[in-house]
């Protein structure tokens, strides 16, 4: 092969979007994948029966309208289509009732009773101010922020725990097992510190960007990505690993959409020893166990505001909630876990035959888990939606073992790609200025083990493409 300006490794999200910004400052890229199709945690497939169509990791993507680089793309040009539900999410509880996250404040607020005004005066200067917000929430760690006084507002309130922020905010039940479920996205103990910080955001992107499926599956996301790639004149190679340095064609910039445990074992030598020991010291976080369901019918949610939702908590209360994540990360398996389902079904009629409905659902557990959890995420299902498993056509599961061996980035099933501890926030994968550079100026990180994090939101790839373009491809 030609020399080339740049090698991307990995076609996820952040290894397109690192592709695209390189091919539109100009330089000629090329992308090379493992699997025999691009996409990794944006992919969709036929895993239980013909016609039915699931996402095999991602599934719905507020932080795809809602990315300062993704939502500028106009990839509408290239074939992507979002369908929005009416609740953005809701959350049953034993009563029969539901919370629901609607676009509306007030009418979220009003559903939250005795804690509407305080859900307004916490959650809403940051859904109005999203747009400067996301400056600062998806941008490096290291810059002066251009709206000080909303950065430090949300600093404040999301550095703390969960925990601490909902029993100081709110006095009843709804408004905190609201604020569990999108607390629970962190994939950590709700007293953790900085997993505020993950409802916070949620919660603004409900509002704002809303919280989509993509029209067919997630797989039109990186679709339309490629479409716009290869119309800059960039190349996509699929079905080909690099497991050394040595295999890849001569370039001036390779990017890595991969983490650390990949990158040691691919770069070796091409990187300093003592970085290489920091990378190793890279943390992965709780694991996933996911299973897609084909369906005779809707899923049967007593609570009305579940059945127009496109994203569902099963949790119960905080404390339910914040009691199973705190046993997955002592290495334990709830009885009750915290589960997120996703029915794409109800809003996309191209993901599943006539008459018939897919649900995507998993649960968190401990890094490597073995365990089988499809029994305790049913009865989660069927504890809020009686009648469930009779609708059960077909159903397919992966734990921690099956997600890894499918996507290696993936690493004991954490699909955020690295622990969202704060430390590991603030120095991801290791403290550098500039965290998508290594010590070989040649060599960039591209994917979500650095900052911000897990997502389909392409930042990790924009701003290492911007790091290349001020280094070596300047």
């Amino acid at each position: 092969m030609k020399h080339v300006d740049a090698i991307v490794v990995g076609a996820g999200p952040n290894g397109l979007s690192a592709a695209i910004e390189l091919a539109r400052a100009g330089r000629s890229v090329h992308v090379i994948e493992r699997a025999p199709e691009i996409g990794g945690g944006t992919r969709t497939s036929e895993l239980t029966l013909p016609g039915f169509r699931h996402d095999v990791c991602s599934a719905v993507h507020p932080l795809v309208v809602g990315s300062p680089y993704l939502s500028t793309l106009g990839l509408e040009r290239y074939g992507l289509e979002f369908d929005y539900p009416a609740v953005e999410c809701a959350h049953p509880l034993d009563d029969g009732t539901a919370v629901a996250l609607g676009r509306s404040i007030a009418e979220t607020a009003q559903g939250l009773g005795v804690d509407g005004a305080a859900y307004d005066s916490l959650v809403g200067p940051f859904a109005r101010e999203w747009d400067r917000l996301a400056e600062f929430v998806l941008g490096p760690p290291v810059r002066v922020p251009r709206h000080p006084l909303l950065v430090a507002r949300f600093g404040r309130a999301g550095i703390r725990s969960a925990q601490r922020i909902a029993t100081a905010s709110f006095d009843g039940p709804r408004a905190r097992a609201l604020f569990a479920g999108m607390a629970a996205h962190s994939f950590r103990p709700l007293d953790a510190s900085a997993t505020a910080a993950f409802a916070l955001v949620l919660l603004a992107l409900g509002h704002t960007a809303g919280w989509p499926v993509a029209r067919g599956g997630s797989a039109a996301i990186t679709t339309a990505m490629r479409r716009h790639l290869e119309s800059l004149g960039g190349v996509v190679e699929t079905g080909r690993e690099v497991r050394e340095l040595r295999e890849l064609p001569e370039a001036t910039a390779i990017l890595f959409d991969l983490t650390p445990r990949q990158l040691l074992q691919i770069c070796g030598d091409g990187l300093p020893r003592s970085y290489r020991a920091a990378l190793g010291r890279y943390r992965y976080g709780c694991g996933a166990f996911k299973l897609d369901y084909a369906l005779s019918g809707p899923v049967p949610w007593r609570a009305e505001e579940c059945r127009r939702a496109g994203t569902v908590h099963l949790g119960g209360t905080f404390e339910e909630i914040a009691a199973g994540e705190l046993a997955v990360a002592r290495g334990s398996h709830p009885e009750r876990p915290f589960v997120l389902t996703a029915q794409p079904s109800r809003i996309d009629p191209t993901r599943a035959p006539a008459g018939k409905h897919t649900l995507w659902a998993y649960c968190h557990v401990p890094g490597g888990s073995n365990v089988d959890m499809t029994a305790a995420i049913e009865a989660q299902i069927e504890r809020f939606a009686p009648g469930f498993r009779d609708l059960v056509l077909a159903r397919a599961a992966r734990g921690p073992a099956q997600i890894e061996a499918d996507n290696p980035n993936y690493v004991g099933g954490d699909i955020n790609g690295g622990m969202a501890s704060l430390s590991q926030t603030l120095a991801r994968p290791v403290a550098r200025i500039s965290p998508y550079t290594t010590p070989n100026p040649k060599l960039f990180i591209c994917s979500s083990a650095t900052p911000p994090g897990g997502g389909v939101h392409g930042m990790c790839g924009y701003h290492a493409a911007r790091a290349a373009l001020r280094g070596v491809l300047r």
